[in-house]
């Protein structure tokens, strides 16, 4: 059984050592973004529309560019990670340019220690919830941490995906859909800096379909929709090619890429009151 405690740490080690490269990355294009690009990508903003005025919370924010990018929008937002040297820099790039995000340095499971706000949507994207051992104390979370009528959102890669050892070429499908085990990996630089010089050490955990729905429906969460999708925004699996609307796809669109859940914390009238259902 894989100690959580050690397997945390490790993480936030690693992301620790990412940040200044991928801050420096084309991958993230910091220079672009200062100058007013957004780093959101159709799905969310499609799924998530207008945003002005509400009040956001974003789960796992790396160093927060989809945070200020919602903030841009006109959107109250709180960012949440658990690496110290993204949440710094996020708050140094809040400053550079000028928005007024709220950015919490903690373990996504951790967030009702820090944050006691409902918020009118919670958002999480592209590589999150496979650092979680388990997703039902995530879901409740959320729950939580939701307005009634409030939503949550997630687009991330989907769960096949996961099923392959990356570290060697070609990848090889190894991992199970629903394996309780905790996968560790070794290997150098990361998604958005492959040459760099320092050794990602990392544990990581597959969720299934099933579970991620199961999870947020079980917390009491209405699902709005499933959808999946043979497309990427980003060029982060081997041999990807790029389609006539500038994402990325297997060549064989054997198995989807993504995924995305739209769910809606309901809300009853009794009486003339609004309760929590």
């Amino acid at each position: 059984m894989t100690d959580l405690t050690k397997a945390f740490n490790l993480n936030k080690e690693t992301w620790n050592k990412r940040i200044a490269q991928h801050v420096a990355s084309d991958f993230y294009d910091v220079a672009g973004f200062k100058k007013g690009q957004t780093s959101l990508n159709i799905f969310e903003l499609k799924a998530l529309g207008d945003v002005k005025d509400k009040s956001i919370l974003h789960l796992q924010c790396h160093f927060g560019q989809d945070t200020l990018s919602w903030s841009r929008m006109g959107a109250t937002c709180t960012g949440v990670d658990i690496s110290e040297a993204a949440i710094a820099y996020a708050r140094t790039l809040n400053d550079e340019i000028s928005e007024d995000a709220t950015f919490v340095c903690c373990n996504v499971l951790d967030v009702a220690k820090h944050i006691d706000e409902k918020f009118d949507i919670v958002f999480t994207s592209y590589g999150t919830i496979g650092w979680l051992p388990d997703l039902k104390p995530w879901a409740q979370m959320i729950a939580e941490r939701l307005k009634p009528g409030g939503v949550f959102y997630i687009v991330d890669f989907h769960p096949i995906a996961w099923m392959f050892d990356y570290t060697v070429s070609p990848p090889v499908m190894k991992y199970g859909y629903q394996q309780r085990e905790a996968i560790y990996e070794e290997y150098t630089g990361s998604y958005a800096a492959p040459d760099a010089d320092f050794e990602s050490k990392e544990y990581g955990w597959n969720h299934s379909l099933g579970e991620v729905v199961s999870s947020l429906a079980n917390a009491g969460l209405t699902i709005e929709f499933l959808k999946e999708y043979e497309q990427s925004p980003y060029n982060v699996f081997p041999d990807l090619v790029t389609n006539k609307n500038g994402l990325y796809e297997l060549p064989s669109k054997l198995y989807p890429l993504l995924f995305e859940v739209k769910a809606v914390k309901d809300k009853v009238f009794i009486g003339n009151s609004l309760q929590e259902f």
